[in-house]
């Protein structure tokens, strides 16, 4: 989870939360969100490449990794 996409932040915790805290979560920062206009001649992938990773650009694409393979299990596929 140490990709340039990914932030953490640590939350307040209080004394009287009767819940186990969660000292730090992680939050992503789609790469859209840094580019501020399409620049001209951008690398394209394929058509069937860009239907699988859900945009024509690579500088775009933003894996969605699961939850299971977020906390170390086992991914189907």
């Amino acid at each position: 989870m140490f990709d340039a996409q990914w932030r953490d932040y640590m939350p307040y915790v209080s004394s009287n939360d009767p819940c186990p805290p969660i000292r730090v979560k992680w939050y992503v920062v789609p790469p859209n969100q840094y580019i501020a206009f399409q620049p001209m001649n951008l690398p394209q992938y394929s058509l069937d490449e860009a239907l699988r990773r859900g945009t024509l650009w690579p500088a775009l694409y933003s894996p969605y990794p699961s939850r299971r393979e977020v906390k170390g299990g086992k991914a189907n596929g």
